[in-house]
């Protein structure tokens, strides 16, 4: 089961896969905890140049082509043998960040960023995507502070200098591609507490789950 989390800086994903990833332990499952850009060795090199500060002058079609080279060197390093080695890999930003900030945030056409996410994936598509959803500005706030705490300001800083005007088109690009997708992609409200969100996380993931184990 391959199981990605989406949504703009600072709704908490991090705390919610690892929330998800302590739930499905007590259940027996192995769980592999990923991330883009930066999953595996190469994309970690990767993951440097496109969060720094110093390179906000990265123009937006070089940065999609280094999110795109992170992204199949982590399906064909990472994510893929997890999965066939029977693993939930659970994944913080896959194919649906590239749309929502290089298309709506950049302006990049969205069907052609889907069809080189296609490309990219290998044919290799999230079971379920979790969308938090949460006003820009809350979230904006909220991963500035966190990055100033955790001294990364300067080291994974680009995005949150953006705009909130920015923050906000990625927001409703992430609305509108859920839209388009809305069997795949669910969306969970991001504003209430980490447990309640856990649990309305854990709504959409059990059933899903329950579901694969009785067809094996």
């Amino acid at each position: 089961m391959f199981i990605t989390f989406e949504g703009i800086e600072g709704t908490g994903k991090s705390t919610q896969i690892e929330l998800l990833k302590a739930h499905l332990e007590t259940q027996g499952r192995r769980v592999l905890v990923t991330l883009e850009p930066g999953g595996s060795r190469i994309g970690a090199e990767l993951r440097r140049v496109l969060l720094s500060l110093e390179n906000r002058d990265l123009c937006a079609r070089a940065e999609l082509f280094l999110y795109l080279a992170d992204r199949a060197q982590h399906v064909a390093q990472v994510v893929r043998p997890a999965l066939e080695a029977g693993q939930v890999v659970l994944c913080d930003r896959f194919v649906d960040s590239t749309v929502a900030y290089q298309a709506y945030g950049r302006g990049l056409d969205a069907d052609m960023l889907h069809g080189l996410n296609s490309l990219a994936v290998d044919g290799l598509w999230p079971d379920l995507t979790i969308l938090l959803d949460l006003e820009a500005e809350v979230g904006l706030t909220r991963a500035v502070a966190r990055n100033q705490a955790e001294g990364k300001t300067v080291a994974e800083g680009r995005f949150e200098a953006e705009s909130l005007a920015f923050h906000d088109r990625v927001r409703q690009g992430y609305k509108a591609w859920a839209a388009r997708f809305p069997q795949r992609i669910r969306s969970v409200d991001a504003s209430g507490t980490p447990e309640g969100i856990a649990a309305a996380v854990r709504r959409l993931v059990d059933p899903l789950l329950a579901e694969t184990r009785l067809n094996a």
